[in-house]
C-alpha cells in the first residue's frame, strides 16, 4: 500500500501567489492556487512516517510547515501533481486550483493551467486523478 504525505506552508506561499497571477494573465479562469510537496512511500506505518518527517529538520519546520497523510495516494479533483521525469512516482509538487465559488476547477481549466504554466513536458510529467482510476466523470461543465 502506498502512503502519500503532503507538506504545505502555514505562512503565505509566494510561489502559489505568483502562479495565480501568471495563470490569470495567461487567460486561465482561476481564483485561488495552493501548492504542496507530495512524498509517496510504500508499505509504511503512517503514524511512524509522520513522526519521522516532523523530526527531520531538512524536510519539516514546524514554524512554517504543516504535514498531513493523504486519504488517497492520488491527486484530488482540481489538482495536478508535477513529477520530475528523472525520478517519477516518489515526489511531486501538487497544485490545487479553485474557481471563484471555492470549488476545484474543472478538467479543461486544469489542463489549460498545466499546458500554459505548471508543467515543462521536457523534464516533468503532469499526473491527474483520472490517470489513476480512469474516472471519466463529466468535468467539462
Amino acid at each position: 500500500m502506498t502512503v502519500g504525505v503532503s507538506i504545505s506552508l502555514k505562512i503565505p506561499d509566494n510561489t502559489a501567489y505568483t502562479a495565480l497571477v501568471a495563470l490569470r494573465r495567461l487567460g486561465v479562469d482561476v481564483d485561488r492556487v495552493e501548492r504542496s510537496e507530495i512524498l509517496l512511500f510504500d508499505d509504511v506505518d503512517a503514524d511512524a512516517l509522520l513522526a519521522r518527517i516532523t523530526a527531520d529538520e531538512t524536510m519539516f519546520n514546524p514554524n512554517k510547515h504543516r504535514v498531513s497523510v493523504l486519504q488517497s495516494a492520488k491527486p484530488s479533483w482540481g489538482e495536478v501533481w508535477i513529477e520530475p521525469l528523472s525520478n517519477p512516482g516518489r515526489r511531486a509538487v501538487a497544485w490545487r486550483l479553485y474557481n471563484a465559488h471555492g470549488s476545484p476547477v474543472k478538467r479543461p481549466v486544469l489542463e489549460m493551467a498545466v499546458e500554459r504554466l505548471l508543467c515543462n513536458p521536457a523534464i516533468e510529467r503532469a499526473v491527474t486523478r483520472d490517470l489513476f482510476d480512469g474516472d471519466n466523470r463529466n468535468e467539462s461543465e
